[in-house]
């Protein structure tokens, strides 16, 4: 059943603040939420990176340190988002890589305060997804007059995917957000992105993915450990290590300060497994082949997050 939520809450709001906009604060102080505890054991606090609109519509960047807030100043009249993607440069793990937490005002907004969470930051990039795929279309078909609260309640609701109410970082936003620019939004398209199976000799784990409600994969002993890969760039963490696995590659790094130490690993291509040395020698290596793409980045109360 196709779902029509694109309306006019953009108009609603933009009429609401035009009389009552002393109400309503431009700036607003922005804290993520706690990150799982099962990162923060292995990885440690994260650094934040923030995006989000300002008061003239133009995307702003900055990033902030473990335990640190910050204010920015947004848009009152019409709903716009804020992402926050979690990064350890400690560990070479990027921005863009984890999934993000979020908030879209006015929503999330509480007083002075943007509460981000979560469950937000799958929101708010498909916001970004939704005006990139709209760029150059029809008015009425911008973020900002999407039914946000009504996207919100898809996922307590038993007739969406049971995968995608668990964890909806399942779904290929991108593709949602073209075809529901092209045609319309519908929540059968909500189905988890196919993935690839491939195995890897590594530890029993646990091993914890980079979104905040995957389920941690643990393995039998005596069997060989078999991981869910999507497109781009596959990442897990575990005691044992940092994994990354792209379409031609995988390796296995220590927890670390220093990657490069103990780096290891095997290119599909080539047959072969590689040892942080061969890196620089191996030619299959160097000609791309054990290349790992990295994804482009784009990114109160806590309770539910």
């Amino acid at each position: 059943m196709k779902l029509v939520v694109f309306t006019f809450p953009a108009l609603i709001l933009s009429l609401l603040f035009a009389c009552c906009g002393d109400l309503a604060p431009s700036a607003y102080t922005v804290v993520p939420p706690p990150a799982p505890e099962a990162w923060v054991s292995l990885l440690g606090e994260p650094n934040w990176r923030f995006e989000w609109l300002d008061k003239s519509g133009d995307k702003r960047i900055a990033d902030i340190l473990p335990g640190e807030s910050m204010k920015i100043e947004i848009p009152v009249t019409w709903a716009n988002p804020v992402t926050a993607w979690p990064y350890w440069p400690d560990h070479n793990l990027p921005a863009g890589i984890f999934k993000p937490a979020g908030a879209i005002f006015p929503f999330d907004a509480e007083g002075g305060r943007l509460c981000l969470s979560w469950k937000a930051g799958v929101d708010t990039v498909f916001y970004w997804e939704l005006a990139l795929a709209g760029n150059g279309q029809k008015a009425v078909k911008i973020p900002a007059n999407f039914d946000w609260q009504r996207f919100r309640e898809l996922f307590n609701d038993e007739k969406t995917n049971e995968e995608v109410r668990k964890d909806p970082w399942l779904v290929d936003w991108h593709s949602v957000a073209q075809k529901t620019i092209n045609a319309n939004f519908d929540r059968r398209r909500l189905v988890p992105e196919a993935a690839g199976s491939v195995s890897i000799p590594v530890a029993r784990g646990p091993w914890y993915g980079t979104s905040p409600f995957s389920e941690p994969l643990y393995f039998m002993e005596g069997d060989t450990p078999v991981f869910h890969v999507r497109p781009d760039l596959n990442v897990w963490v575990s005691s044992a290590g940092i994994l990354r696995l792209s379409g031609k590659a995988w390796t296995l790094n220590p927890l670390s300060t220093k990657p490069s130490i103990g780096y290891y690993g095997y290119n599909y291509e080539a047959g072969a497994f590689f040892t942080v040395t061969d890196v620089f020698r191996s030619s299959a290596v160097a000609s791309g082949a054990g290349r790992l793409r990295r994804r482009p980045v784009f990114p109160c109360r806590h309770e539910g997050s």
